[in-house]
């Protein structure tokens, strides 16, 4: 028992470094794996079992319901697989899930407060918050008043304060908030607030002219809060080149016409002065057309001067196409030219190519006549080969021709 002294320090550091690792953990996290295990109890809890009542179920029953299996069976589909956080805490509590399944489950059944709340400390009980679980705020109807929630309750987290629901306000939720009343009630009962005229800051009704006080953007006549026109004030301030357009409880600044510097509401009729490229016509700035007013709007060769709204630009005639700045005229590549038999069919080729031979054979027979050895070879050997030529190629043609009677 001595020798295992030395190594409590080593399991106390362990205990502690795993401690601080788990805390980083979500409570709601912690929640949803002991929900999960819960309905994997309540789902292997016949498996096994055929239903008869023999004694011999009944002690495989018991063997299995406290069973390391049944407990990997649960374990196992305790997170899905895509759930990060859950199988990342599930990891890091193994030894706290096998303690409470095979020492704790009799004496504390509640999953969830063992593990989460007295083990993990990651959670707190119902009503407190906070790292030491301090008390939420108490009212009438409980953690504030029944009306509102304590911020942090449940976990080690928060502050505390009530933050109540709509309508309410104070620590304890028992105000009406801004813009509600209290209606009446007949019996003892605190009654609920509801919600004033829309104009309305403090009110004894829902109509408007039970106005108290009004929302900023109005004022107070006559119990009724009537929209305050900031337009017409000196309290609307709008950026340049806009103007100021009144809404109900405020206002809003919206662009001038872009015929405009500067106007007085919407439309070129209400510029106070004409942008550049606009003229005052009538009560109006129009747009100025410069291609008509100009002599010459734009000035490069072969230019055309086109309209715009406000302005205008030059583009290259028809016909034309700019380069380097300047418009020159977009003429179509030209065709390459054409060689000495490039129209000609093959029909008129080979009647060509015919007449030259027949011109060749001629001057080598007269030469021949003449007794010139060396041309008499060369006309026999050029009329070899012409009869050749018409008998293998063309001699086919002929023959096909005279068959069918053409």
């Amino acid at each position: 028992m001595c020798c295992s002294w030395p190594l409590l320090p080593a399991l106390v550091l362990s205990s502690v470094l795993s401690m601080v690792t788990v805390q980083t953990a979500p409570c709601q996290t912690c929640r949803k794996l002991a929900e999960s295990f819960i309905k994997g109890l309540e789902r292997t809890a016949n498996k096994n079992f055929g239903g008869g009542n023999t004694a011999w179920e009944e002690e495989k029953l018991a063997k299995y319901a406290r069973s390391e299996t049944r407990l990997l069976e649960i374990v196992e589909t305790a997170c899905e697989k895509s759930d990060f956080e859950c199988n990342k805490l599930l990891e890091q509590i193994e030894d706290q899930v096998e303690t409470w399944w095979f020492h704790r489950q009799q004496e504390a059944p509640d999953l969830s407060e063992w593990l989460c709340i007295e083990e993990l400390r990651l959670c707190c009980p119902p009503g407190r918050f906070g790292s030491e679980c301090a008390e939420c705020p108490l009212g009438p109807g409980g953690v504030c008043g029944g009306l509102g929630r304590c911020e942090g309750e449940g976990t080690r987290f928060g502050d505390g304060e009530c933050v109540c629901d709509p309508g309410y306000s104070g620590p304890l939720c028992q105000n009406c908030a801004d813009g509600y009343y209290r209606e009446k009630s007949s019996n003892h009962t605190q009654p609920p607030c509801s919600a004033c005229y829309r104009s309305c800051k403090k009110c004894t009704g829902p109509q408007d002219y039970k106005c108290l006080d009004c929302k900023p953007g109005w004022i107070l006549h006559n119990n009724k809060c009537v929209d305050v026109d900031e337009c017409g004030t000196e309290l609307a301030h709008c950026p340049s080149n806009t103007y100021c357009f009144n809404t109900d409880g405020s206002y809003e600044c919206r662009g001038c016409d872009q015929a405009c510097v500067g106007c007085m509401g919407s439309g070129p009729a209400r510029c106070k002065k004409c942008a550049r490229g606009y003229r005052l016509n009538g009560a109006k700035c129009l747009d100025v057309d410069e291609c008509k007013e100009r002599v010459i709007a734009c000035p490069g060769l072969n230019e055309a001067c086109i309209n715009e709204e406000g302005s205008f630009r030059c583009e290259c005639a028809q016909g034309f196409i700019r380069r380097d700045s300047i418009c020159v005229e977009n003429l179509l590549p030209s065709d390459p030219e054409k060689g000495l038999f490039d129209d000609m069919t093959d029909d008129e080729v080979l009647v060509l190519q015919q007449m030259f031979f027949g011109v060749v054979i001629c001057a080598l027979a007269t030469l021949a006549a003449k007794g010139d050895m060396v041309f008499t070879a060369i006309f026999i050997g050029g009329v070899a080969a012409m009869a050749g030529y018409w008998l293998s190629e063309k001699g086919d043609r002929m023959l096909d021709g005279i068959l069918k009677g053409r």
